[in-house]
């Protein structure tokens, strides 16, 4: 594993530091050590799903890194967030993850022993705690020594610079998570040949994330309520959003304060798309005006402290009321989502939901005069033409990402069926461009979505976005409460 340079990460314009100051910056500081009954949430948890991946490829090294610092400018990184499948299996969250990395080391023909490679806590003797802007406890921030770090996971816990003496012993054939940095050959500085990132590993920790325990699925019910909460104050703060000129960054501000708030921040980058932009699938420009008379396009979720997504859209009228022309917009759109809800159960296939909401929008294009074929003409795998108007898929898993479990191979994921435990999202959309000749003029420029998350229960599935309205009924009361 490429580790982090050695020397400190200082800045060209840093002060000197005199010898003097050095031996007094090492003197006089008192213990502070973490509560000793402090655990990652969800701690007994964590053995079981390494065990479960341990299964899957006995007798092999398995190293899944937390993920690197990006430089944004200079000196300052991109906040940083842990890759998903590394917090699944130490339940460690934070952005002094950093670096660190996982390993699940042999113990013969079946079994590993998982140690952590963590970046302690500087100590008070040498200049990192006070001077390395990347890793110094007084530039970002406290982190664990290796010790507190061991109670808090369980799990025997190494120095990251440890790692390298590990790979430069006897190898045993070694997967490393793809999407992340390879094993290098220092010599070389080139990928070593039992290294290579391992699409394999991947896809394995992406299934093994199919499926949510309670626990998990309590997390995701936590990011859908602060989400729902989100949503109310979007609403309250429109009068002052819509005398803005960049409105839609005011929205997209509001919601982010929530989510900040609340939990880690955003699940992905919020997506507040008036009038024509909300025909744009993922417009995170957000640098519109608001025009009371068109529609908002409000794509937005929570991520909770313990990382798991919520992923909500909602389109609402800017007015508090629909038109008739909107209304009969979104009322297919309602309808297309209300079809794809009712297809989802145990032992369906994953497609049946889209296809299920597909056929209830090309029905409706078909009647408007949009599609000059019949609906099942259109709807054929070899035509397909009322995809012009719908653009993408209908749903995904959700999870620790908000396009969970994404690396699963077809035949568990867009190919396989659904099965209790999973969480999933069902958007159908129309997005019904401004330049499109074959819409009439009065349908030119709408983009409606409506999104909710479900879990796959024993008989069907349970709403969990249900405190956030639907009909174009409750949401225009629901609006007016908030508004008044």
């Amino acid at each position: 594993m490429t580790l982090p340079p050695t020397g400190l990460n200082t800045g060209s314009h840093d002060l000197p530091v005199s010898p003097a100051l050095e031996a007094f910056m090492g003197t006089r500081w008192a213990a502070t050590p973490l509560p000793a009954d402090q655990r990652v949430p969800g701690y007994d948890r964590f053995p079981g799903r390494r065990a479960r991946l341990s299964a899957a490829f006995p007798g092999e090294r398995l190293i899944v890194p937390a993920g690197r610092l990006k430089v944004r400018a200079n000196d300052l990184d991109y906040r940083f967030r842990p890759h998903s499948a590394y917090v699944w299996l130490t339940g460690l969250t934070g952005e002094d993850q950093a670096d660190h990395v996982l390993v699940l080391e042999p113990t013969g023909p079946h079994g590993h022993e998982p140690v952590l490679y963590l970046h302690p806590r500087s100590p008070r003797s040498g200049g990192e705690f006070y001077r390395d802007r990347r890793y110094g406890e007084f530039w970002v921030g406290r982190r664990p020594d290796l010790d507190e770090s061991a109670r808090l996971t369980g799990l025997r816990v190494e120095h990251l610079a440890d790692l390298d003496k590990l790979l430069a012993g006897p190898q045993p054939t070694t997967r490393v998570l793809a999407g992340t940095d390879p094993v290098v050959d220092e010599a070389t500085g080139r990928p070593g040949p039992f290294a290579l990132p391992d699409g394999e590993l991947a896809a394995v920790l992406s299934e093994l994330r199919l499926i949510k325990d309670e626990w998990e699925i309590g997390q995701l019910q936590l990011a859908v309520d602060h989400t729902v909460t989100g949503f109310e104050d979007v609403v309250r703060a429109l009068p002052t959003a819509l005398r803005h000129p960049r409105g839609e960054r005011w929205i997209e501000g509001v919601f982010d304060l929530r989510a900040r708030a609340e939990g880690n921040g955003t699940s992905y980058t919020t997506i507040a798309a008036s009038g024509a932009h909300a025909c744009v699938l993922h417009w995170i420009r957000n640098d519109g005006a608001l025009d009371p008379n068109s529609l908002l396009l409000l794509d937005a979720g929570v991520e909770t402290d313990t990382l798991y997504a919520a992923d909500i859209t909602r389109t609402l009228p800017l007015s508090g009321t629909f038109s008739p022309v909107q209304r009969q917009a979104y009322e297919l759109v309602l309808a297309a989502q209300s079809a794809g809800i009712a297809a989802l159960r145990p032992g369906a296939r994953y497609r049946d939901f889209h296809r299920a909401a597909m056929r209830v929008i090309a029905e409706g294009l078909a009647d408007w005069g949009v599609l000059r074929i019949p609906a099942e003409e259109a709807l054929a795998e070899d035509n397909g033409l009322y995809r012009r108007y719908t653009l993408c898929g209908s749903g995904h898993m959700l999870g620790l990402d908000y396009h969970d479990c994404a690396k699963s191979r077809a035949d568990r994921y867009l190919d396989g069926t659904l099965e209790e435990g999973m969480v999933l999202t069902v958007e159908p959309g129309l997005y019904l461009q401004p330049d499109d000749e074959t819409l009439p003029v009065e349908l030119r420029g709408l983009g409606i979505r409506i999104e909710d998350d479900l879990v796959i229960t024993a008989d069907g599935a349970r709403l969990m976005s249900g405190a956030l309205p639907r009909t174009v009924k409750d949401v225009e009361s629901w609006m007016s409460t908030l508004l008044s």
